[in-house]
């Protein structure tokens, strides 16, 4: 981010080391377009330590060798553009990254590095400087242009968020105990943009009110009574016709649930989820996955993964001081 105006900001001080953990989420969960979200149990870590000067990243793991290493890493240039609008400037940056979320498959890998440049910026000021929960949030959500990625990977669970009066805001639930997801996740990446672009500008009343109802009868599912989940994630609003982008991955979607499975497209796909009722279904969806996957032109990587309810973890540690969170 070169040419920053930081004449006359404060400096956040030298000698500051601050990690974060965010984990991997999906959006939308068929119904749900752009407000609903589910953290899942597979972590980005990052540190960065304020040095006197640079801005540098190793990267690990996911997009080794393909994002910068410079300046202009996501997260490096997040956090400095947040802080100039806290009124404050960080001389140097030496980033460490530890991706474990694919990225351009659908399980909020922008919203995880949104969220953790926000978390990282905010833990770098003074104690009586940092922001709350809700502006983090809002914070975040501007920058990914929706909250409902953000929102899991901030508090974990599984969340429904809106806009109002040009605030994001987020309510934050418990699922049932039973709710497992089962994920695959191809090889091949999709933008986000190109997936978007295949929605249409305007939907029939009757198309709305179907989802609306489904989206009220998935959160009764997700945290009461998760054997109506399959009626809970049918969509008319998005998936479908989201299909040219995706054929495999909507295909396998429509075979799944015809076998009774709560399968559903992860975010903007291309990863495929099945949201199980129990390991027993899990199990079961985990097979009927590989066997719909059999033959593909890909490799495809399928996993059961637990619900992650902690969400974002920050911790930081000042010069001679040990960490803490």
């Amino acid at each position: 981010m070169p040419n920053l105006p930081e004449q006359g900001l404060r400096s956040v001080p030298t000698g500051v080391t601050v990690r974060v953990s965010v984990p991997a989420t999906s959006a939308n969960l068929g119904p749900g377009f752009d407000s609903m979200g589910l953290a899942l149990g597979l972590r980005d870590d990052v540190e960065v330590t304020t040095v006197d000067k640079g801005f540098s990243a190793v990267v690990q793991g996911e997009g080794a060798g393909t994002v910068p290493t410079d300046a202009s890493h996501l997260v490096i240039a997040t956090l400095r553009g947040y802080l100039l609008e806290r009124g404050w400037k960080v001389p140097g940056l030496e980033l460490v990254a530890t991706n474990r979320i694919p990225h351009g498959r659908g399980l909020g890998s922008s919203a995880a590095a949104h969220a953790s440049a926000i978390l990282l910026a905010d833990a770098l000021l003074p104690e009586d400087e940092r922001a709350s929960a809700a502006d983090l949030l809002n914070a975040a959500s501007h920058l990914e242009g929706h909250p409902d990625n953000v929102a899991p990977a901030l508090t974990g669970g599984l969340t429904v968020s809106w806009e109002e009066d040009g605030r994001y805001r987020s309510s934050a639930m418990r699922p049932h105990p039973a709710v497992v997801p089962v994920v695959a996740i191809p090889a091949q990446p999709l933008s986000t943009e190109t997936a978007r672009g295949l929605l249409p500008s305007q939907v029939p009343h009757h198309v709305a009110a179907a989802n609306a109802g489904r989206v009220g009868l998935l959160v009764h599912a997700l945290t009461q009574e998760p054997s109506l989940l399959l009626a809970g994630t049918r969509d008319w609003l998005h998936q479908g016709q989201r299909e040219p982008a995706m054929p495999e991955s909507v295909g396998l979607v429509r075979d799944l649930r015809q076998q009774g499975l709560a399968a559903v497209v992860s975010g903007a796909g291309p990863t495929v989820m099945v949201l199980a009722d129990g390991m027993d279904q899990a199990g079961r969806a985990r097979a009927a996955l590989q066997a719909g996957l059999e033959g593909s032109a890909q490799p495809w990587r399928v996993s059961i993964l637990p619900v992650d309810a902690a969400g974002a973890k920050v911790e930081t540690h000042r010069s001679g001081q040990p960490i803490s969170g």
